[in-house]
This record gives structure tokens, sequence and C-alpha cells, in this order.
């Protein structure tokens, strides 16, 4: 397809991004309200305008963010409709029906309030508010469950054949995994093909199951648990690491020995660690490591073929992290982190 004018639009929407200053003027606000203030004077104005009509402090934030981000890849939809591009950017951004059904999970499991459930909503996905409401609505995990497959939404199947372990254990990551399994399953089945456009998006989501089988396994070694027990929390398809090397991983017992299993392969950034962090097998330096590494990947996709669907995914992650910045920025502020702090939780893309 000629991707030519959407590139375009897409070009000028990145050029409207927060710059690092910008950021940095953020990071200087003394406090949330005035952080409020000064990001009425950027592109997110309107969210946070209509957010203080509704919310103070962090949670008006939080509001913005959620509704410019729908706001912004719904139009990006728009001007897509009905071409190629759009069915490859679904695929990325069905991993918020993902998100969602979980929050609506989480909610129902904690017994939360509908008011609750909704505001933590990022409706983008293929499921909308009419559906999520729905959902909503229902009293537990199994009613909510039983109502997917009511309106076959896909997600119900990977949730209705893990229910009963989950009954069992009443441990909700077992509902969790089994939705991220089904959704990197289904992405790749997507892009089988040879094209450029589904060989980058393969890539991507391939390094993306690598990071999220990392975190796991990483815990997985911290918590003391086998390979018989952690694969079903594994993803399979990931670019570099495959059930074995997962498993060699977790042979080692110990984080020292899980990183030293990274040498010569694209991880091996993550030895580069405090021996501090080591000693006390703490994992929080290791997982954000992990989480910079995939946005800069993400981020790499500007380099791409600049008539592809390269240049969508990367304004995607540039996104993705403007708004993962401004919301440690809220939070920071909040907890009275000290600037120093902040600064290391942020990554500049």
């Amino acid at each position: 397809m000629d991707y030519g004018y959407a590139n375009a639009r897409i070009r000028g929407m990145k050029s409207r991004l927060l710059s690092h200053g910008a950021l940095d003027e953020l990071i200087m606000m003394p406090d949330i309200d005035s952080l409020v203030v000064e990001l009425e004077k950027t592109p997110y104005r309107d969210d946070v305008v209509e957010a203080s009509g509704k919310y103070s402090g962090v949670y008006c934030i939080e509001y913005a963010l959620r509704k410019n981000f729908t706001r912004t890849f719904k139009k990006i939809l728009g001007f897509v409709e009905g071409t190629p591009a759009e069915r490859y950017i679904r695929i990325f951004l069905r991993r918020w029906d993902v998100q969602n059904i979980k929050t609506i999970l989480r909610g129902k499991g904690i017994h939360a309030t509908a008011e609750e459930i909704v505001e933590c909503l990022v409706p983008v996905g293929d499921l909308d508010d009419v559906a999520l409401g729905e959902m909503i609505k229902q009293p537990d995990v199994r009613a909510v469950i039983d109502l997917m497959a009511t309106l076959y939404i896909e997600y119900a199947k990977p949730l209705t054949l893990q229910f009963k372990n989950y009954a069992d254990e009443h441990n909700l990551v077992i509902l969790e995994c089994a939705l991220d399994r089904f959704y990197y399953d289904s992405a790749l089945s997507a892009v089988k093909g040879n094209s450029y456009d589904e060989r980058f998006i393969r890539k991507i989501l391939q390094w993306e199951i690598d990071i999220i089988n990392l975190k796991t396994a990483l815990r997985m070694v911290r918590d003391k648990v086998g390979m018989e027990e952690a694969e079903n929390f594994f993803i399979p398809g990931g670019l570099r690491l495959d059930m074995d090397d997962l498993a060699a991983i977790l042979e080692t017992k110990s984080v020292k020995g899980a990183l030293d299993k990274l040498r010569d392969t694209p991880y091996d950034f993550m030895t580069d660690i405090h021996e501090d962090h080591l000693r006390k097998e703490k994992i929080s330096e290791l997982e954000k490591k992990l989480d910079r590494f995939l946005i800069k990947k993400g981020l790499d996709a500007f380099n791409g073929d600049p008539l592809s669907i390269a240049i969508t995914i990367g304004y995607f992650w540039a996104k993705y992290n403007e708004i993962t910045n401004i919301r440690v920025i809220a939070r920071c502020k909040t907890a009275d982190v000290p600037e120093e702090g902040l600064r290391g939780e942020l990554f500049y893309a």
C-alpha cells in the first residue's frame, strides 16, 4: 500500500511529542498541582482541562493521559481505515484489550467499584466502551468470562480453559498468563507472511515475548520456582530465548547465575548491575533495564523503511514512552521522590 499520506500525518504527530527540555520542565515543577498547570501548556492541554473538571492531582493526570492515548490512536486508525495498515496497527492496540480485561478481572477479584475499574481502562482496542461496560457490571470473575463467551469475545476461550486452575488456586496470574499467551499466539499468526511489514512486526512481537519471559524467569529464580511449574507461565515464540534457554536460566537457582546465562546474547547488558542488587536478588533494576531495552527496540522502528508500517510502530512506542514518563513524574511528585531518584526512573527517547 501507499503509506505516504499516513506516514506524513504521523511524522507531524511525532513532531509534537515532548522534547527532553519539556520533560525537564515537568520534572522541575515543585508539586503535583503545578505539574497539572504545566501540562496545560503542552499538547495534553485539552485532556488535562477535561480531566480537571472531574479529578485533581495525580488522578487528573492519569485520566488525561488515558484519554489522550485513546484519542491519539483512534485518530490514527481513522486515516488508515480500510487499508492493510489498519490490520497491523490493530495487532498492537489489541494488547489494551488484554490489559482492560486484566483490569476488570483484578477489579472483580478485589471487589472494586465499577467507577474505580472504569477509571483504569484504555478503550483503544477492539473492545468498545459498551462491551467493557457490560463486563464491568458482572458480579465476579466467572460471570465476566461467561459474558465474554456469550458476546463471542475471543479472549473468553483461554480464560475458560484455565478457569478451573484459577478456581483451585485463586491466583489471577493464571488467567493473566493465559491472556498473554493467547494474544501473542494470535498476533504472530496474523503476521506469518514474508512481506517487509509482516517480518518487521513479527520481530517486534518476538522481542516483546523474550522480555516478558526474561522478567518471568528472573522472578521465578528469585522465588526458587522450578521449570515444571514455571513453564506454564512462559510464552512460546520468542526471538532469541526458547524453552531450553529459559529452563537453563531457572536451573542456575540464583539471579547472578541467571545473568551469566545471558552472556553472548542480545541481553548481556543485564550483567552490568550493581553488586548490591545481585546479593539481595533485587530484580526491579533488571526489569527497568529490560523495559528500556524494549522501548529502544520499538523506537528503532523510525529507522525502518519510510514507506512501511515501521513509522507508525515507532510512533506507537514513542507515544507510549512519553506517557509512561509523564506518569512516572506525576507519581514521584505525589510521593515526594527527590529529583535524582525521579530522573533515574525515566527513559529519554
